[in-house]
């Protein structure tokens, strides 16, 4: 089993892009709170991204940059030029024109933003797991990263049947290659269990909970399937994943559960027997703790959002409804 791959696809991501800016010096704008990570790449010339907390990320020619949690943050040339907010700009409807913004002074930018979407959201998900802001340099992408996102540019500027479907394939794409590149990047005991699956031990392990989390794992049948006593299996675990497998475990659990309960017509009781629980009344509790809501309520809950979602525009400089 391909864990990465599971898991992206059952949240459903997604995504497009959302602007094409050819921006000439003085130049800044200032991009609200959006509830998805934004990425920004900057084809020509520099840029200084700002969070609303006070980190910089001094971004140069060929760089990547991932907003990861949706932060309000400010990107200019020139940090004595008042913001423009985005929300504010002109820009052509029907398609992905370029937006000219700016003062008439060289250098000349060149930069591509766009979002990244989870429909399904969960705790602990990839994203949670990246740090607020992601930036790969063009000497770690091996050419990919212009690669795909002249592709979306030039699929974005004309409409063409098929093209919203066109667009979120390949930012699903361009998401993989920002996770693979992020994960070749950590060292041991970063990045929660996207790190941890590189490690000869706790990778197979992993992958055994995911194919199985209905399965009474202990500490000691784990171990013993990957080549470790308990008591270092479970020090490594905890070490390279940032929790206890038992606490993986149940999340693994309620994730396996939540999809369930969201994608299919199973009985409560039913879903429960397939993650690994005998009685429908222990399930319920747990799973009440983990998201908050019973079975019935969560299923009721994201059925609804999800009838609102697929006709809702949620982009940056669209409507919300």
């Amino acid at each position: 089993m391909d864990i990465l791959a599971q898991v992206l696809d059952r949240i459903r991501l997604g995504g497009t892009l959302l602007f094409h800016f050819e921006l000439g010096h003085p130049w800044s704008l200032a991009l609200p709170e959006r509830p998805y990570a934004l990425f920004h790449y900057l084809s020509r010339g520099s840029a200084t991204l700002v969070l609303e907390e006070g980190q910089e990320i001094h971004m140069t020619e060929g760089d990547f940059v991932v907003v990861t949690r949706g932060e309000p943050h400010l990107i200019y040339s020139d940090s004595q030029t008042e913001p423009l907010p985005v929300l504010d700009l002109d820009r052509p409807t029907g398609r992905l024109g370029v937006v000219r913004h700016g003062g008439s002074a060289q250098p000349q930018s060149i930069m591509i933003c766009g979002n990244f979407t989870v429909a399904r959201p969960s705790r602990g998900s990839v994203l949670e797991l990246l740090p607020p802001v992601l930036l790969l340099k063009p000497m770690e992408d091996g050419g990919w990263l212009d690669a795909i996102l002249q592709r979306m540019v030039s699929e974005a500027a004309l409409e063409r049947p098929g093209q919203g479907v066109a667009l979120s394939r390949l930012t699903e794409v361009l998401f993989v290659e920002v996770l693979r590149s992020w994960i070749k990047s950590l060292g041991p005991g970063e990045g929660g269990w996207l790190g941890a699956m590189a490690d000869p031990h706790i990778g197979p392990a992993l992958k055994l909970i995911h194919e199985r989390p209905d399965r009474p794992w202990t500490l000691g049948d784990l171990g013993q399937r990957v080549g470790l006593g308990r008591s270092a299996f479970s020090a490594r675990f905890t070490q390279l994943v940032g929790e206890s497998m038992y606490r993986y475990l149940i999340a693994r659990r309620m994730s396996e559960a939540a999809f369930l309960l969201e994608t299919s017509d199973e009985g409560i009781a039913r879903i429960a027997t397939r993650v690994g629980y005998e009685t429908a009344p222990a399930f319920s509790k747990l799973f009440r703790r983990h998201h908050g809501l019973s079975p019935g309520r969560y299923r009721a809950a994201r059925r609804f959002d999800g009838g609102r979602h697929a006709t809702r525009v949620d982009m940056i400089g669209a409507p919300e409804g």
